[in-house]
């Protein structure tokens, strides 16, 4: 087992850099940062690269966690997405700090991807 694994959890900090294939075994990209949402305490999304080299010209992208799957071979994550939807998702665009984010825009990343997401609205959310 690798370091940083039990049976069924992995340490944070090993997730960054792991590397994402696509459905074919094929490395598209790699987990830069996950995003956890506060009021609920779940992982809200992932933000992957792709492209660039040596970390110049990446293209970041929140890809909803529930849309990885571990997979131990190859020793990363999967995701079935193709590039075509992958060009039009929402993306982080150079200079956004990712954490600066609304839950519109969250909502946007959750939408695009047909995936369903359950806020709690905080009380100072509520009119």
């Amino acid at each position: 087992m690798q370091e940083g694994h039990t049976s069924s959890l992995i340490i944070s900090d090993s997730v960054e850099g792991m590397p994402v294939y696509d459905v074919h075994g094929k490395r598209i990209g790699k987990v830069e940062r996950l995003m956890i949402d506060k009021l609920t305490g779940q992982i809200a999304y992932a933000i992957l690269s792709f492209g660039g080299f040596l970390g110049i010209g990446e293209d970041h992208y929140p890809i909803p966690w529930s849309m990885l799957t571990w997979n131990e071979k190859p020793d990363g994550f999967q995701v079935d997405i193709t590039e075509g939807e992958l060009k039009n998702a929402p993306k982080i665009e150079q200079g956004e700090h990712w954490e600066q984010t609304t839950r519109a825009r969250n909502q946007d990343v959750y939408d695009y991807w047909q995936v369903r997401y359950y806020w709690i609205v905080a009380a100072s959310d509520v009119p």
